[in-house]
């Protein structure tokens, strides 16, 4: 494996900006499971970039 295939970001921008299938049952658990695993994505990737300026700045 090369280095760069372990910042592929491309599945996690694709998750947020997927188009609706009208195939896939919707209800709330559904739903409300989508809601958090975007939110933890969310706070996942500002906590990265607060790491990565705390390491540039100090």
């Amino acid at each position: 494996m090369r280095v760069a295939d372990y910042f592929q970001l491309g599945e996690v921008f694709g998750y947020f900006f997927r188009k609706k299938d009208e195939n896939r049952p919707t209800n709330f658990n559904i739903k409300s499971m989508h809601f958090i695993n975007k939110l933890s994505m969310i706070m996942f990737l500002v906590g990265l970039c607060v790491l990565i300026y705390r390491l540039f700045i100090r």
